[in-house]
């Protein structure tokens, strides 16, 4: 019986560490797109490589549990193809036994999840935001990316290419009034610089040949200037932007806190509720995941590897879609989503353990 442990483990320990690290290399490809567009806008490689160390953990999060599943599917399907579980069976070991290895790597996995999801990956994803702004206060030039407006203030303002360190081309800067609704001045210019005072945290907007309608008052007027000049405060802009606030950046003990200061004030507390409960749903996923993947593993006893991982990725696609559709229902309060969330993992534990019990009375 130790033996056939150790074979089992094993077995299941590569596996797992192969569909990890595939599977969080996938879901980093999303934050590779930001990343490279950092580091095209001029943020140094240390900022960007401390972003991906701290979005790491609640990647990690998420593909633990998924390659849980993935292991489950590929070694009891390769092990049910090969009839090894039934000469296992036929020599009296139950099916509790032979995934008793299993059960407690999938336990540790699911601590680890609980860890991750209440207190480690906020603190670093809250951590990773915290260290971008920080960067892009000591390279401003890195928020200017051409094709993507950026406001400051009461001004949008939109450039198509940068040239150098700090020229522009292709400048148009909109001055909206103070809801935000309307353009009262509209400036465009075919170049202009940026000129960056790091000790004010001061940015001056230089145009040059500028083309300026004026619609602030009727008529519209237009007007021609060989220079203009517009000076951004971009230090206190991005400092008044705080973000600790956000539920999705706060630890359990900071959900709970607040989550209580608020009932005391009579304030909603949805929102709040809703991270906490995704967060302990989404730990206890790999339990869900190995009950209902190990019997359709062995029932469907396939051994080809394409088959298993299709229907693992659709089993575990289709349970982040639905916690992540029930977490997004904060607008529905009264469908309660902060508890409609745990519906994927009860329906997942009660069809597996269902079909477990089947299987062990075969």
């Amino acid at each position: 019986m130790k033996i056939l442990n150790i074979y089992v483990t094993r077995a299941f320990i590569g596996t797992f560490c192969m569909a990890l690290g595939i599977l969080t290399f996938g879901m980093m490809g999303a934050r590779l797109v930001k990343i490279f567009d950092l580091l095209s806008q001029g943020m140094p490689l240390g900022s960007v490589l401390l972003f991906i160390v701290y979005s790491m953990p609640i990647v990690l999060s998420f593909t633990i549990p998924w390659a849980v599943l993935v292991s489950v599917m590929l070694l009891f399907g390769r092990l049910s193809a090969d009839s090894e579980i039934t000469a296992m069976r036929a020599c009296g070991i139950s099916i509790l036994q032979i995934i008793s290895p299993i059960l407690i790597i999938t336990f540790i996995m699911t601590v680890a999840c609980f860890y991750i999801q209440t207190m480690v990956g906020p603190h670093y994803l809250g951590q990773a935001r915290t260290n971008i702004k920080n960067s892009a206060i000591s390279h401003p030039m890195a928020i200017f990316e051409p094709g993507r407006p950026m406001s400051f203030e009461n001004n949008i303002v939109y450039i198509e290419d940068r040239v150098g360190e700090n020229k522009i081309k292709g400048v148009q800067i909109f001055t909206m009034n103070s809801a935000g609704t309307r353009a009262l001045q509209d400036i465009t210019a075919p170049k202009g610089e940026i000129i960056v005072d790091k000790a004010l945290q001061q940015l001056k907007i230089v145009l040059y040949d500028c083309n300026i309608i004026d619609k602030s008052a009727a008529p519209t007027s237009r007007l021609f200037n060989k220079k203009v000049e517009f000076v951004v405060d971009y230090g206190k802009e991005f400092n008044r932007k705080r973000i600790s606030t956000k539920p999705k950046y706060m630890t359990l003990n900071e959900l709970l806190s607040r989550i209580r200061i608020d009932k005391k004030l009579n304030r909603k507390t949805l929102s709040l509720e809703i991270e906490l409960n995704q967060r302990i749903a989404m730990s206890l996923a790999p339990i869900a995941f190995l009950l209902l993947g190990l019997p359709l593993a062995i029932r469907t006893s396939r051994r080809e590897t394409s088959i298993n991982l299709f229907l693992s990725i659709i089993m575990g696609g289709i349970f982040y879609l639905a916690v992540i559709i029930c977490s997004s229902m904060d607008s529905q309060p009264q469908l309660y989503p902060q508890y409609l969330l745990w519906l994927p993992n009860i329906i997942y534990q009660i069809i597996g353990t269902v079909l477990i019990i089947k299987i062990t009375r075969r």
